[in-house]
């Protein structure tokens, strides 16, 4: 059986996936290719790199792909074209992440070294939780959410689609995110979030468009 995996984003992201992709049973025998329709390079860190459409026409027995492209919106469409192309989607998960009790996660996750879930969390389709992140117990994340590394996501949290939690921010607990906002880097969560927007500081605060 002739397997084929591919890491779509070449970017910085696709290259910190793909170490753990290699590193999963499922890996075992597989060709590992980078996926990218807009790469200047023809390999990338040993791996061939190929076009989306190049990619549908590979021959193999069996076919997934990682969307690994930290942009919520980006990796939305990106599912959409696998979904099209009947193309399963690979949750990619870095051997130490620590997953406690009741914890459901969608597929297509991307969860790198030293994430941990806590206890009684659903989270959608598509999450990408980047290093030394956390969810604590009883949250609620939408689909094609994005963690960047070190954010803190504590207890009773409900995080809509698509939303982007920038590094190191912390959101108390208790709290609701709306769909398609973005919280910035370091920014202390202590209100809700309303959908759409932008906010950062410490406490965080919306930022107002000139």
């Amino acid at each position: 059986m002739t397997r084929l995996i591919g890491i779509y984003g070449a970017g910085g992201c696709g290259r910190g996936i793909m170490p753990l992709a290699r590193a999963m049973p499922l890996a075992e025998d597989a060709r590992l290719v980078f996926i990218d329709d807009g790469a200047a390079q023809s390999h990338i860190n040993g791996h061939a790199v190929m076009s989306f459409a190049r990619f549908k026409e590979e021959e193999a027995d069996d076919k997934h792909v990682a969307l690994a492209v930290a942009g919520s919106a980006v990796r939305a469409e990106m599912a959409r074209k696998c979904d099209e192309a009947g193309l399963p989607l690979l949750s990619v998960w870095a051997k130490d992440a620590i997953v406690m009790d009741d914890v459901e996660i969608a597929e297509g996750a991307l969860v790198s070294p030293y994430v941990t879930f806590t206890s009684n969390i659903k989270v959608g389709r598509c999450f990408h939780a980047n290093l030394y992140s956390y969810v604590e117990h009883d949250c609620v994340i939408g689909d094609y959410v994005t963690f960047a590394p070190g954010v803190r996501c504590n207890g009773n949290i409900r995080i809509g689609d698509r939303a982007y939690i920038g590094s190191g921010a912390v959101i108390r607990q208790n709290l609701t995110i709306g769909a398609d906002a973005v919280v910035g880097m370091g920014a202390i969560v202590t209100k809700d979030v309303p959908p759409g927007v932008t906010v950062v500081g410490n406490p965080a605060r919306i930022l107002e468009k000139n």
